[in-house]
């Protein structure tokens, strides 16, 4: 009988704790990959500056300039999205 009580104790303590652990490494683990998606698309907007200057009409400069927009506009996407769904997170 010592035992089960010991046994529910420990498992009462775990529910109680596991929560107000696994919260806050969800928004820390948000944050961070929305910080590296962030930076991802400042590698983009270098990019973007590139293919603009080097922007000469021709079909090639075009789908460069599109990808880089692309590929911007997913980025930061994804980087909001992740620091929004910290802030879910944080305030549940």
């Amino acid at each position: 009988m010592a035992k089960r009580g010991l046994v529910s104790k420990i498992a009462e303590f775990f529910r109680h704790v596991l929560p107000a652990i696994i919260r806050p490494i969800r928004v820390l683990w948000h944050e961070i990959i929305g910080f590296l998606f962030f930076v991802l698309a400042l590698i983009a907007v270098r990019q973007g500056i590139s293919a603009v200057r080097e922007f000469d009409g021709q079909p090639k400069s075009v789908f460069r300039l599109a990808m880089v927009m692309l590929w911007f506009g997913i980025m930061l996407w994804f980087a909001v999205s992740s620091f929004w769904r910290a802030r879910k997170i944080s305030r549940s």
